[in-house]
């Protein structure tokens, strides 16, 4: 059975690595800042709390994701394709019986009788180099009156061979369909692990979507606590009739304010875990919808040195799409080849070798064949040659286009794919100089609100501009922890585009 008959599957390795992109993070990564004199959450706590680390959720997600099991039937499916077009090899067996009475002679004379039984049997069938071959035997008995009485048996066995010479000869409809089978199967393949690299970086988006949704609360949280302590502050001063009745009004905004802030970053929350749990869950979504995931990594920024010439390298060699596109080139090869061979007359040589038999019962033609001094034999060529074949020419004209027009259509996708590497690796560039950026922003926003604090503390500043601060502060941690999630999603995606998601995560399709 050749190698491509296996029974495909898949099983997903260990996952060894933690982190998405491999290894432990650098210690002099870009992170997210923790937190300081956090607000307690206005969120419910979930009693199903579960803590999950990105390589569990990939896990959980091939195993039970939809979109995964239903492409996981396609390489199934195309198997039993191609064990079925291994079915024109498939000899036959005949046997039949036949019993034959006839009355025959003019009038006034008596008439002639006879019975006749005949049986026959054969096999027939075809190898792949395009020989026919073919095994039968006969045998007879005939009886009855014909001016005497009579009975006789009569057979014959032979073997007959066709091998063709021209059409049909390195391609017929049998290989066709195998070598088709075949290419259809590694393009199912390609497609099983296309919807597994799609899912395992939706997993990793919306994982670190998840995280970001987790810190973007602490800093509205952060920010509340803030506006909370200025507004205390400002109530004491109030009192003492150091501070105008207004600022108290700005800071009860602003208290205000950084609520309902909270208050959607928490439905934020909710949101991403549910989409995060709509790639975990197969038909059963309820036994996740009371479940409070707790991602266990944390947002960094590890250093990457990007090639473009390596990740140009990757596409060409691990994009499923790119795969798939070619294996239509090649299938669309194969179609060219036969149907350039249907063109051909067709030349056939023939040879039938046999014995013969003949006696008064079966016992002794039988005892004939055995003895093999009867035979007979015959072999010959035959020539066909079609008048116009407009048919064959035509179809052959139409798949020679159709070749190239996938050609072109390969050439198209591979520099599509080159165009979006190059986008993704500039992308992924960016995120990471971004993370640098707001993260100094961050850095400066506090220093500034900490020197303003002490100038308002000694009366040398105002309520709105320790507010605007606030504000400033809040809005850069927002972004610094907004530049770490889209940098993490960059690499996602630039390994999806390179195709190299399986290897990025310690995934391991293997074929049993």
């Amino acid at each position: 059975m050749p190698s491509t008959m296996k029974h495909f599957s898949f099983c997903l390795a260990a996952f060894l690595a933690a982190l998405p992109a491999g290894g432990q993070p650098d210690t002099n990564a870009l992170a997210t800042p923790a937190a300081t004199n956090a607000a307690p959450t206005m969120m419910n706590t979930n009693t199903g709390a579960r803590a999950m680390s990105l390589p569990d959720c990939i896990q959980e997600a091939l195993q039970h994701n939809l979109d995964v099991q239903i492409q996981r039937y396609n390489p199934q499916i195309s198997l039993y394709n191609l064990r079925a077009a291994y079915s024109g090899y498939d000899p036959t067996l005949n046997i039949s019986g036949q019993h034959n009475f006839d009355v025959t002679g003019p009038e006034l004379v008596p008439p002639s009788t006879s019975d006749q039984n005949t049986f026959s049997s054969g096999i027939k069938g075809s190898l792949p180099w395009g020989l026919s071959y073919g095994f039968s035997g006969t045998a007879s008995e005939s009886y009855g009156t014909f001016v005497t009485n009579f009975d006789n048996t009569s057979g014959s066995i032979q073997a007959s061979l066709t091998q063709p010479l021209l059409k049909n000869f390195w391609i017929d409809s049998t290989r066709l369909a195998i070598r088709v089978a075949k290419n259809r199967l590694k393009f199912s393949e390609q497609g099983l692990r296309q919807q597994i690299i799609t899912s395992a970086t939706a997993v990793e988006n919306t994982y670190y979507e998840l995280i970001f949704a987790l810190e973007n609360v602490k800093v509205q949280q952060e920010a509340l606590v803030l506006a909370q302590t200025q507004l205390d502050q400002d109530n004491q001063r109030v009192q003492i009739g150091t501070l105008a009745i207004l600022d108290v009004q700005q800071d009860e905004a602003q208290v205000a304010q950084n609520r309902a802030n909270l208050i959607a970053a928490q439905y934020t929350l909710v949101a991403d875990q549910n989409a995060l749990k709509n790639l975990l869950a197969d038909t059963n979504y309820l036994s996740w919808h009371d479940t409070d995931i707790q991602p266990t990594a944390t947002l960094t920024a590890s250093p990457q040195s990007f090639d473009l010439q390596e990740s140009w390298r990757k596409g060409m060699t691990e994009r499923p799409d790119l795969l798939q596109a070619r294996l239509n080139v090649e299938q669309q090869g194969i179609q060219l080849q036969y149907y350039h061979n249907q063109l051909f007359p067709e030349l056939d040589l023939t040879g039938t070798y046999g014995f013969n038999g003949a006696s008064k019962e079966f016992s002794g033609t039988f005892s004939q064949f055995n003895e093999g001094d009867r035979p007979f034999y015959s072999y010959g060529a035959s020539l066909t040659v079609p008048l116009s074949n407009v048919g064959a020419r035509n179809q052959y004209k139409a798949t020679r286009a159709t070749l190239q027009q996938v050609m072109l259509q390969l050439k198209q996708l591979e520099q599509n794919i080159m165009v979006q590497i190059d986008n993704a690796v500039k992308q992924a560039q960016s995120a990471y100089q971004s993370v640098q950026a707001t993260r100094q922003a961050r850095i400066y926003a506090e220093a500034a609100l900490d020197a303003e604090q002490k100038k308002y503390a000694v009366g040398k500043s105002t309520t709105f501009t320790v507010l605007q601060l606030q504000n400033t502060l809040t809005s850069d941690r927002g972004q610094e922890i907004r530049a770490l999630a889209n940098y993490n999603q960059a690499l996602a995606n630039l390994a999806a585009q390179e195709g190299s998601t399986l290897e990025r995560n310690k995934i391991d399709i293997q074929a049993k």
